[in-house]
């Protein structure tokens, strides 16, 4: 029972971190107090925390299998991270006036769009990415209620940010930029390689991070070949 209290206390204090730190006011004087940029590097640094809390609160869980795990399905997510590690190494820290999390918006080339040519929410679909990948070889309950909400989340998200653009942008303003970024070419322009190659390397290393970091954050390597699985 300890444990199911403790996976819903870490459920709570992960909705409330990103909940209430958003809220006009309070993050107003938490701007204030911290700098915006003081704010960001706290504000991540509790979202990391707490994601590692309700993660680590879902495998002290009882567990409660609703289906078993087949040898195949450790690949899956050891296949998607990299697909994941790519989404965000490009999708962060970049332009992108169609989804959160952009930086220098007003910077945003349409005629060079670059990933958001092919993906318009690409954190969000990383999220997604990740959670799907991680839903089907963990078939306890606690993993399908963690994996399945952030899945969920990630997708309906992307519902809520294009609402939400179009409010803020006008519709016809959001869809004649939605429409100019679909036309968009594939690839970037020579000037942008450079780019393209850091941050292609920092997708491998995050990915290096991440498979590394596994068995001494969670306890058991995502390798099929040192888990045995």
């Amino acid at each position: 029972m300890i444990g199911w209290l403790e996976f819903i206390a870490a459920f709570a204090a992960f909705f409330a971190s990103h909940r209430l730190p958003l809220r006009p006011k309070l993050r107003t004087w938490l701007v204030g107090m911290l700098g915006a940029r003081g704010f960001t590097l706290v504000y991540s640094a509790l979202s990391l925390a707490v994601l590692g809390w309700l993660i680590a609160a879902a495998n002290r869980a009882p567990f409660v299998a609703i289906w078993y795990r087949a040898p195949w399905q450790t690949w899956v997510p050891l296949i998607a991270m990299p697909v994941v590690c790519v989404l965000i190494t490009f999708g962060v820290a970049r332009p992108n006036p169609l989804s959160f999390g952009g930086r220098r918006n007003n910077d945003f080339d349409p005629a060079h769009p670059g990933i958001l040519r092919l993906v318009r929410h690409p954190l969000l679909l990383a999220l997604a990415l990740w959670a799907g990948a991680h839903l089907l070889p963990n078939g306890d309950l606690a993993h399908v209620i963690l994996f399945g909400v952030f899945a969920g989340f990630a997708v309906l998200g992307m519902r809520i940010v294009d609402r939400r653009k179009m409010r803020l942008m006008g519709a016809d303003r959001w869809t004649a930029l939605r429409l100019r970024v679909a036309k968009g070419p594939l690839l970037p322009r020579p000037a942008s390689w450079r780019g393209v190659v850091i941050r292609l390397v920092l997708a491998g290393v995050l990915y290096a991070i991440l498979i590394g970091a596994h068995p001494l954050v969670l306890g058991v390597s995502p390798l099929p070949w040192v888990s045995g699985a």
